[in-house]
């Protein structure tokens, strides 16, 4: 018998999409599914994005340069300023959506064997990627109590060993909505000067803050130029995921030159994603303003929903479009699954995310699913009263 590798047996299959096939029989057999499993916005992309490929007139869909359109990374610069962060369009790389750029990312600044802290629960794809690098993810937990606030400073520094490179955060988070405060971000700055270590941020949801707070980027850290990375991404910002279109950010010289050579091997980012990219640069404001105000509105629905039926919890989240919910069940895995297999309400169902498959430490999430907002109201208060159903139903159900 043919063997296959060990590293493939070993790659975790993504909660956010491993229940599919149960999703696509069950549409098969006619029930509607609402997916608030995957964060894939049913908000339209912005007109001028759409124009862009409309009007496209070159014959020829050509390898672009391996760091992306020169153009387009000098049209980051400006939309990066504006943000308060200056940088020149070399410290700029285009990669094909965010995941390739912590592929990269990983490849660049890891040794095999080395390690990088990260607040859990995670985004599900930080496992794949170290897998596929072969680096050791070191946990440190969040609470869901608290709102899956950072830990206190003193937890990171337990956990840093001589195989410990760089602590990796998502801000606002995915899977959990929580924001850093910039004091927070201060304190991971002087442990990583203090250790010698990287500090790699995925910032994909910046432009998602709520309740009156501000976003603050590890580039506005000063201090620690040469030793911060930002992921970024343009799937969420203007409702464009097909696209695969993310960006690598460093001011480290060196960094960005060894990171070139992985986006080398790969020849070029997409063509198209870029051409979109580039002109939804010229977003107008009322753009964002309009869905801004839409994920308000549906994280309130969705919060306020969670938290009035019996036995279920849900903490507020401040950014991103992501909840994590506590619900009164035995087993997520098991839960989301008989959603899709075994339970409809009038010929419909709900699609989660087990949160099992955010966490690092065995046996967390068991009773915890990750939920998108990213239908419209009305959607989602159909979603929650088929949840709210299921759940009494359920024959894991623990209280």
């Amino acid at each position: 018998m043919l063997k296959l590798s060990e590293r493939s047996y070993k790659m975790p299959a993504s909660p956010i999409r491993r229940l599919v096939p149960l999703a696509d029989e069950a549409k098969r057999k006619g029930i509607k599914v609402y997916h608030l499993n995957i964060g894939q916005p049913d908000l339209p992309t912005p007109q001028v994005a759409i124009d862009a490929i409309k009007n496209w007139e070159p014959q020829v869909i050509e390898y672009t340069n391996s760091a992306g359109i020169e153009s387009y990374r000098r049209g980051l610069t400006q939309y990066y300023k504006k943000h308060g962060i200056d940088l020149d369009y070399t410290d700029i790389l285009i990669t094909a959506g965010a995941s390739e750029a912590l592929f990269f990312t990983f490849m660049t600044i890891f040794n095999p064997g080395e390690e990088v802290i990260i607040p859990e629960p995670f985004y599900t794809n930080y496992n794949s990627i170290a897998l596929e690098a072969d680096v050791k993810i070191v946990p440190i937990t969040t609470k869901i109590e608290n709102g899956f606030s950072l830990p206190d400073i003193e937890e990171f520094e337990k956990r840093i060993t001589d195989k410990t490179k760089a602590i990796l955060i998502c801000n606002p988070n995915n899977p959990t909505g929580a924001l850093y405060p910039q004091k927070e971000l201060e304190q991971l700055r002087d442990l990583a000067i203090k250790h010698n270590l990287w500090i790699i941020a995925d910032e994909v949801y910046r432009e998602f803050v709520y309740d009156g707070q501000k976003h603050f980027s590890v580039m506005h850290l000063s201090g620690i130029e040469d030793r911060v990375v930002l992921v970024d991404s343009n799937s969420k910002r203007y409702s464009q995921c097909g696209t695969r279109v993310g960006y690598l950010i460093s001011k480290n010289k060196e960094f960005i030159k060894l990171a070139l050579k992985y986006a080398m091997a790969r020849l070029s980012p997409p063509y198209f994603g870029q051409i979109i990219g580039e002109a939804s640069l010229n977003t107008p404001q009322s753009y964002f303003d309009q869905v801004y105000n839409e994920y308000i509105k549906r994280r309130d629905f969705l919060i306020d929903a969670l938290n009035q039926m019996d036995g279920v919890f849900a903490p507020k989240p401040h950014g991103a479009f992501y909840t994590i919910a506590r619900l009164p069940i035995d087993d997520s895995d098991k839960f989301c699954e008989w959603m899709l297999s075994d339970f409809n309400y009038h010929g419909e169902t709900v699609m989660m995310a087990p949160a099992t498959g955010f966490y690092a430490t065995p046996g967390l999430g068991k009773d915890e699913v990750r939920l998108a907002y990213v239908l419209k109201v009305e959607d989602l208060q159909k979603a929650m009263e088929i949840l709210d159903i299921a759940l009494k139903q359920y024959p894991g159900r623990t209280n």
